[in-house]
């Protein structure tokens, strides 16, 4: 078999990147060609994702692509879920989209007035969040936003950039199913909440899926960069779906989409909608493969990314990331714990001052210097691993017997170790770029080079290298789950 190319856009709420994925009819190695900074841009009380220059730099991968040897046969785009753009009947943006972050709990539990919340869980199978892109719709609803008014289509953020570059209009499965407005039975756009909370129908788009070609690079935009007009695949849109699609693991496994958030799941051929999934709060997202996957929201690696950014602000040093691990390490073990899903931690700002007040209020010891601080964060994470992956076994019915963590969390060796550690599990961590990994591996499923998710995973196994953490399980990792067991208790 020829080589062939793949360009994966694979695109963060903190960066992006373009990586070749290079395909030699065995086996696949990533090649980064370009990356760039991906910040939402505060403006009142809400932010904004500054669109064109994310697509710009999108344009620009094509041309670095080229420069570097490579010649992309198809290209496919995955970012975060739930955020969307407007287009008016011109076919143009009408301003940036919103970010998530600024989102409240005001409209969503707005809406819960009109659908109720087990309603709304029944029908879409979708965790209560307030910066799912039903609340964010709704709340333009309540605001009588003119946007919304004057918009003839919805298109999530990478189906956005794909129309941008290609002119074809659709929505990839995966990503609608982040939105809570898709039938989670139907695996159609719900009519009846939509009517419900008074957000136009007619702005969503025809559902497509993974694996599918999907047109192909404008001719002006391929001519003013030098480039074919090279084709598009619609690939798991929303990053968790191509991670999870890029796990090299077989058997009874959980994942863990280490990044920004910790997305903890497994996968399933139907949405499981019981009242513990419910009261859990964990979504049904979807799989390439149309199935489902049972998941539950972490906040990641977001705490100890807001305390770097507010450590090198005071000091003046942007201390690496190994080096904060190395004083994390020399911490004292198992003195603070968190819930990671607190309120207070979702919002930017002042987070190592968020962390020593919850301690404060909570009686515990409270961390002051850097190295307590990250322990206190990586130390909690793992422990809410734990606790997600307890439960994961329940909706499954049977046991978990081991955990594959994939994404750029994994660089963190002191953090892989705790995840075995706190949930007892062997534990296999990689590929880092496992969003970019299941975005090739579905364009090659679009042109017919692997048949389907069984062959496409084992084209994981056979392209890239994992390290197994094995589990050293001490009694005080299970004082501390029953700490954060009592402190989630408190806090309900």
């Amino acid at each position: 078999m020829k080589t062939t190319d793949l360009l994966a856009f694979d695109i963060g709420a903190s960066n992006g990147r373009g990586i070749i994925a290079r395909f030699d009819g065995e086996r696949i190695t990533l090649h980064r060609v370009g990356g760039f900074e991906n910040n939402f841009i505060p403006q009142g009380s809400l932010g904004h994702w500054d669109f064109h220059h994310i697509f710009q730099e999108l344009k620009a991968c094509f041309q670095k692509a080229r420069q570097q040897g490579f010649e992309p046969a198809c290209f496919g785009i995955d970012t975060w879920g739930v955020d969307y753009g407007l287009v008016n009947g011109a076919g143009e943006l009408i301003e940036n989209p919103r970010a998530y972050r600024c989102a409240t709990d005001a409209e969503m539990e707005a809406a819960w007035q009109k659908v109720g919340r087990k309603r709304m869980f029944e029908h879409t199978g979708i965790a209560a969040l307030n910066f799912n892109t039903v609340y964010q719709l709704y709340r333009r609803v309540l605001q009588g936003d003119e946007a919304l008014k004057k918009a003839r289509a919805l298109l999530m953020m990478p189906d956005l950039l794909g129309y941008y570059l290609t002119g074809e209009i659709a929505t990839e499965y995966t990503n609608a199913t982040t939105t809570g407005l898709l039938d989670v039975r139907t695996q159609k756009w719900s009519r009846e909440i939509m009517e419900a909370l008074g957000i136009p129908m007619e702005i969503l788009t025809p559902i497509d899926r993974a694996g599918t070609l999907r047109g192909k690079l404008k001719a002006g935009i391929a001519q003013s960069l030098g480039v074919p007009q090279v084709a598009y695949a619609a690939v798991g849109t929303h990053d968790t779906a191509s991670a999870v699609a890029a796990i090299p693991g077989e058997g009874d496994f959980a994942f863990c989409s280490s990044g920004t958030w910790s997305l903890f799941g497994v996968e399933t051929n139907e949405p499981v909608l019981s009242d513990f999934v419910y009261n859990a709060n964990f979504s049904n997202e979807g799989t390439v493969q149309g199935g489902f996957r049972p998941l539950k929201n972490i906040m990641g690696l977001w705490l100890i990314q807001e305390c770097r950014r507010v450590w090198t602000k005071e000091t003046g040093k942007e201390y690496t990331w190994p080096e904060i691990q190395a004083m994390a390490r020399a911490a004292p073990p198992l003195e603070s714990i968190v819930d990671p899903d607190e309120p207070r931690f979702f919002t930017a700002g002042q987070m190592p001052q968020k962390i020593q007040d919850y301690c404060r209020e909570t009686g515990q010891e409270v961390p002051g210097s850097i190295g307590e601080i990250a322990r206190c964060v990586y130390e909690s994470l793992a422990l809410k691993y734990r606790w997600a992956v307890e439960r994961l076994g329940e909706i499954r019915g049977g046991g978990i017997k081991s955990l594959n963590i994939v994404g750029g969390g994994i660089q963190n060796p002191l953090l892989n170790q705790m995840a075995a550690d706190a949930t007892g599990l062997p534990t296999t961590v990689g590929p880092i770029e496992g969003a970019a990994l299941g975005n090739a591996l579905m364009q090659a499923q679009a042109l017919g080079l692997v048949k389907d998710i069984g062959e496409a995973r084992a084209l994981a196994r056979a392209s890239v290298e994992t390290t197994c953490y094995e589990p050293n399980t001490t009694p005080q990792w299970a004082d501390a789950y029953g700490k954060l067991q009592r402190l989630m208790e408190a806090s309900e």
